[in-house]
């Protein structure tokens, strides 16, 4: 068979698709719109890559150069801090900038120059926020009036909350560094094999749906198609010549179905910034596919439509006066289906217990390709199992005996309808028991109590009176119920260095009311005017212990400032001499214990009356509030009280958990691609609902004007729909439970919730419901008596 004579019966198929009159344009366009779907999502699946490396370059570069080492001012140099906040659950990013010579910094990427003094260039999102009512709380926390918009090459998204400021209170004090240019990346750690899991099967799970929809919607309107080809026969085609031109209308439908797609594609790159997934968007810029995926995809679409739509008549005796599909077809059979599991089997089996945490690679060909044998085995079983079950349905209402005789006749169109739902709720179980076994391994316990505070605030002070004033102004803070306030300093142990020591021993010196230091250490009792040694130990000692007994005992002379400062420490006036005070010989030893962020501290609690907090060197505060939950801002509240006191403050919400970054970041990915995936899911069962809908609209019409009620009609068109998804999802759960537990066993893991199927179910049950509503108004339609009418 020579390719031109393939060529000529291609281009005919091609031909009577876009020609064959209005319903094989209908079929035509329904075709492309399914397939342009898949294509859609395919390509934006492909761009992924790009968006997320071009993200990491843009943070990159515009972060301080840390590789250039500039330790005193130069003309062109600045002081810079980094500053996160916290807005109603969204980041705010911030860099504050402060100039230290005369020559003009280089400007941050994505802005023209450095604002002014007080001034700062934010981000389009933030400025909407700022000049919007609900960011009025924000623009209290950040001062600085906005002089212009920080542009694409300075944000990781357009989304993105961020500013850049110009200050004049950045010291060597209170900065993260000091530079002359921007550009900066640091290495990323390889993923651990568990990652790597987790990405190879959210990899099939997500896209094989997409391939499955595609090879469904290329076999749109079967039996208008097969009239047509008999007619082919009629005027003298032989079968395999009809089949090459059923396979070009089928191509046509594909080739039409890329422009669909490609066009969808760029619809949805321009708008990307509209939308966030999950905290992820990106600019339109960014969403570029991987040039050979894209090919892939471009050439593995009409191929396999090509190929689908031969596989489809194989078993089709096409004759001049009709085509054998409409008599009883022939019982399929299940051996081969199960053959495909049994070979994904094969293949994950051996492979149990081979993946560790420690490890940066795993059998990445064989995990995929185990995964996808499964997961196509079992998509193949649907229409088996579908077939099995309807011929024993008989007896029921109108409806019901309507929907089952239906699918009892071609119960394959209306099981490759929800074939995508198999596999996208069978990978989503599997998924969901790797989620829950692997959060335990990605999660770690902080040590923070949330119950005895929820929000801690650092500042620095200069006397001790600044720092209780702070301390006073946090507790008066709207929303605040209780606060555990604390001045900290240092005590050093007085007199010469010993032989051996660079330094003289320190611990640490806290200042508190009795509330507050019980939060530090067990206190058989508290009465302002006690001392009390507190030890991380106990009773048993340890190292950090022998620091604190070697520096503070009852009634031990310690040296409130450091009598060996660092020759890098500002020099003290001359003859200044270092405020000692006595310990009492009352103070009594305590053990700590973990205050609410976890942290197990030692050294010395003092009440107010005890001490002169005025002779304490740089104090600085901590403060630890528990806020009131009938306050929908108290945390805003705290932080703009924070960001008034003092602008490079730290406030840090307290998490009893804490998840990986990495694990976060695979998460986040992976549910993004399940929400688009079950949008697709939904739209394919749609489209194919209409189509099978459309393709019965002679039949319908004739049984409304026989006398059949509509809403009979309507809920034979729901059983339809429901039946071949409740035993989609039945194989679902047990395919998806059975691949879910050879998944974990890879890595060791045991289930943690055998229930994990319930949620998917449920969404399966909504997919029911909306894709009957939907379909309603074209129902009703295509009943009407002009559905009759032929030509």
């Amino acid at each position: 068979m020579s390719l031109a004579t393939w060529a000529r019966d291609l281009a005919l198929g091609a031909r009577f698709a876009v020609t064959g009159g209005r319903p094989g344009l209908l079929r035509t366009l329904l075709t492309a719109t399914g397939v342009g779907f898949g294509v859609a999502l395919l390509l934006l699946a492909v761009s992924l890559p790009n968006m997320m490396f071009q993200r990491e370059v843009r943070e990159s570069e515009r972060a301080v150069d840390g590789s250039e080492q500039v330790t005193s001012p130069r003309p062109d140099s600045f002081l810079h801090l980094g500053q996160t906040t916290v807005y109603r659950d969204d980041v705010v990013t911030g860099q504050l900038i402060s100039p230290e010579g005369d020559a003009t910094p280089t400007p941050p990427p994505g802005t023209a120059a450095l604002p002014g003094t007080g001034e700062m260039v934010v981000s389009p999102a933030l400025r909407e926020l700022l000049d919007s009512p609900e960011g009025a709380l924000l623009k209290e926390r950040i001062p600085y009036k906005v002089t212009g918009t920080i542009g694409e090459a300075g944000l990781i998204g357009p989304a993105e909350l961020r500013y850049v400021a110009h200050v004049d209170f950045l010291t060597t004090d209170n900065f993260d560094g000091r530079g002359t240019r921007y550009g900066w990346s640091v290495p990323g750690e390889p993923m651990n094999a568990f990652l790597i899991l987790l990405v190879i099967v959210a990899c099939v799970v997500l896209l094989l749906p997409v391939l499955v929809f595609i090879a469904t919607a290329v076999r749109f309107g079967g039996e208008q198609r097969d009239r047509r080809l008999a007619a082919l026969r009629l005027v003298g085609a032989d079968t395999a010549m009809t089949r090459r031109i059923a396979a070009g209308e089928s191509l046509a439908g594909a080739l039409l179905g890329l422009l669909v797609g490609l066009g969808l594609f760029a619809v949805a790159r321009q708008f990307a910034g509209a939308f966030t997934i999950w905290d992820v968007n990106a600019f339109p810029s960014d969403v570029v596919p991987m040039p050979a995926l894209a090919v892939i995809v471009l050439v593995t679409v009409p191929v396999s439509s090509v190929v689908v739509t031969l596989f489809a008549l194989r078993g089709v005796v096409i004759e001049p006066l009709g085509v054998v599909r409409v008599s009883t077809p022939r019982r399929r059979r299940v051996w081969w289906r199960l053959l495909l599991l049994a070979a994904g089997a094969a293949l994950l089996v051996p492979l149990m217990g081979q993946v560790e945490m420690d490890q940066t690679s795993v059998d990445t060909l064989g995990i995929t390709v185990g995964t996808t044998l499964a997961l196509i085995g079992l998509t193949t079983l649907l229409p088996w199992l579908v077939e099995s079950c309807v011929k024993h349905l008989h007896a029921g209402p109108v409806a019901w005996q309507l929907a089952v005789r239906r699918l009892q006749l071609s119960s394959g169109t209306a099981a490759r309808a929800v074939s995508g739902i198999v596999v996208a709720a069978t990978g989503a179980i599997a998924l969901q028991m790797l989620f829950q076994a692997m959060e335990h391994d990605f999660t770690q316990f902080t040590g923070e109590d949330s119950s005895r505070a929820q929000i801690a605030v650092g500042a620095d002070a200069r006397t001790a009176e600044e720092a209780r004033a702070i301390i006073s102004r946090i507790e008066r803070t709207e929303g605040v119920t209780g606060a555990i306030g604390i001045i900290q300093s240092n005590a050093w142990r007085p007199g010469p260095l010993k032989d051996g020591e660079e330094f003289s021993p320190m611990t640490s010196l806290r200042v508190g009311d009795c509330p507050s230091l019980k939060e530090y250490a067990t206190l058989p009792s508290c009465k302002d005017g006690d001392v009390f040694i507190f030890l991380s130990h106990g009773a048993q000692g340890g190292p950090d212990d022998s620091r604190v007994t070697s520096t503070a005992r009852p009634g031990a002379m310690v040296a409130l400032r450091d009598p060996y400062p660092h020759p890098s420490e500002p020099k003290r006036p001359a003859g200044t001499p270092v405020p000692q005070w006595r310990i009492p010989d009352s103070a009594r030893v305590v053990d700590s214990r973990p205050d609410p962020t976890g942290m197990y501290e030692y050294g010395i609690l003092a009440t107010p009356s005890a001490i002169d907090a005025g002779l304490l060197d740089e104090p600085d505060t901590q403060t630890m509030v528990r806020l009131d939950p009938a306050v929908p801002d108290a945390a805003e509240h705290v932080r703009n009280t924070a960001a008034a006191i003092d602008p490079t403050s730290w406030v840090r919400t307290l998490k009893d958990t804490q998840r990986d970054a990495a694990f976060s970041s695979v998460r986040t990915g992976i549910l993004v691609g399940s929400t688009l995936t079950m949008l697709l899911v939904a739209a394919s069962l749609l489209v194919a609902t209409l189509e099978q809908l459309r393709d019965r609209k002679r039949l319908l019409s004739s049984l409304v004007a026989f006398g059949t009620r509509r809403s009979t009609l309507s809920w034979s068109v729901l059983w339809q729909t429901a039946v071949p998804i409740a035993l989609g999802l039945a194989l679902s759960v047990a395919g998806g439970l059975g691949l879910g537990v050879v998944l974990l066993k890879l890595g060791g893991q045991r289930v943690q919730d055998w229930w994990a199927f319930v949620p998917v179910v449920g969404i399966g049950l909504g997919l029911i419901a909306a894709v009957t509503l939907l379909s309603m108004p074209v129902l009703w339609r295509l009943m009407r008596a002009d559905g009759l009418r032929t030509e």
